[in-house]
């Protein structure tokens, strides 16, 4: 079985991204690092909650 390649994620460091995570969860905040597993630390990361109030999360790691 051959492994995946990670998506080129190095041009979108330090950069403030909308992301939609698993579980239909929509964050907004900068991307501060990944690994080849996907997992990314997201900073001042703000949850965009289903009542359309914004959730203040600080560093997250997904």
């Amino acid at each position: 079985m051959s492994k995946a390649h990670p998506l080129e994620l190095k041009k979108f460091m330090d950069k403030k991204l909308p992301l939609k995570l698993n579980g239909g969860r929509h964050v907004q905040g900068i991307l501060r690092g990944f690994d080849p597993l996907m997992s990314l630390v997201i900073d001042e990361c703000v949850e965009m909650a289903t009542s359309g109030q914004p959730n203040n999360n600080g560093v997250v790691v997904t």
